[in-house]
């Protein structure tokens, strides 16, 4: 399995209010460089490409982090999520030569676009130090998700529980490619919608989370172990949301 390998999470990027603080955040926080084009800037783990940025396009969007799921066939995608009960936000286009994308929003509200590879595969990294490592959906209706996804992109789930919560692990081909997790009353607040979460790997937790909050970042939920190893969710300073996970894996 690869990065354009289809139904796998295959790039993550930022709509952000500030490009120029997000090339100032995250490689601080990451270790990252990037690169420019003008209109879309791409950081680069180790001079190898982990996840993108670019301006905000609608009259008050906010700053999000966006998961890619890979194709090889963007049309068919977006003819799925139509009948599979989602809204496409972004009918299919061709991003140069780099490849094809499209933008969706699924029954729940969640936006997630995919990508078709042209010359442009998608992560070139993951699950390391500054990569990405883990996508999970945060919904706040589980059994509409596991029908819609299931029927997009053959996803088969194996349930599982955080504690006293539902969890459902994505599969395919036998590999645990993301999550789907309610978001329940106690957890987060009504006005935060359902959205795809985007995790990158640290060493230390601990230390990231302060390293976020050092560089004007803010801390949403405090770090927290799990079985799988030490998280906390952060926003950049713009309000981007998302997670580091150091993994005891």
């Amino acid at each position: 399995m690869t990065a354009s390998t289809p139904g796998f999470p295959t790039w993550v990027d930022l709509g952000t209010a500030d490009l120029g603080d997000a090339r100032r955040f995250y490689p601080e926080l990451f270790g990252w460089s990037y690169e420019d084009d003008g209109s879309y800037t791409t950081f680069l783990l180790n001079g190898r490409p982990v996840a993108g940025a670019g301006p905000l396009f609608g009259e008050g969007q906010p700053t999000a982090w966006s998961t890619y799921i890979a194709t090889n066939d963007a049309d068919m995608v977006a003819a799925r999520v139509a009948a599979n009960g989602g809204k496409v936000l972004v009918p299919p286009f061709d991003v140069h030569d780099q490849g094809r994308m499209a933008a969706f929003l699924d029954p729940g509200g969640a936006p997630f676009s995919v990508w078709q590879a042209g010359t442009m595969q998608g992560a070139a990294v993951f699950d390391v130090p500054g990569s990405l490592t883990w996508n999970e959906l945060n919904t706040r209706n589980l059994d509409e998700a596991h029908a819609f996804y299931g029927g997009v992109f053959g996803w088969q789930f194996r349930h599982s529980s955080i504690g006293e919560v539902p969890y459902l692990v994505a599969k395919l081909h036998e590999t645990a490619i993301c999550g789907i997790q309610p978001m329940t009353a106690e957890a987060w607040p009504a006005d935060v919608s359902p959205h795809w979460m985007v995790y990158f790997a640290v060493h230390d937790c601990d230390r990231s989370t302060e390293h976020a909050l050092a560089l004007g970042g803010r801390v949403l939920f405090a770090p927290a172990s799990l079985s799988i190893g030490r998280y906390s969710v952060l926003a950049d300073p713009q309000g981007g949301m998302f997670a580091v996970l150091a993994s005891n894996r």
